[in-house]
């Protein structure tokens, strides 16, 4: 089955750490940029982070940056969203998706609204004290 499967998700208390992962089944990530979104709830669907397939990242959430980093692993058929110093309002679903070939547009999408091959089912992330 040709899927997108997110985990590490879970509850953490402000200022801890999660890292989430984006694992692909049944075909190989090294052919698509990778993104993370998430949508907390009531809230419009944002981007996270987003990498190429060279590797090239681009940083969405200006709330996120310097706090999240994302990197790939393509040995592990993985993408990685590495979240430090977590607050309240990064609470909300995570998913990530993926754009393949070299006109891929998914890093120029802060919004999340376009159409991909691949979206991941997502994972909670609720951080709280």
């Amino acid at each position: 089955q040709l899927q997108l499967v997110e985990s590490g998700g879970g509850l953490v208390q402000p200022g801890g750490s999660l890292k989430l992962s984006c694992a692909a089944s049944g075909f190989t990530l090294d052919y698509y940029a990778i993104g993370w979104f998430r949508q907390a709830p009531g809230k419009e669907r944002e981007g996270v982070a987003c990498i190429t397939r060279s590797g090239i990242i681009t940083n969405f959430a200006d709330s996120a940056k310097g706090r999240f980093t994302i990197s790939r692993d393509n040995a592990k058929n993985t993408v990685y969203l590495q979240m430090n110093n977590l607050k309240s309002e990064d609470t909300a679903v995570y998913r990530c998706a993926a754009d393949w070939g070299p006109f891929a547009t998914i890093c120029s999408d802060a919004n999340g609204q376009g159409h991909y091959e691949y979206w991941g089912q997502g994972t909670q992330v609720t951080v709280s004290s």
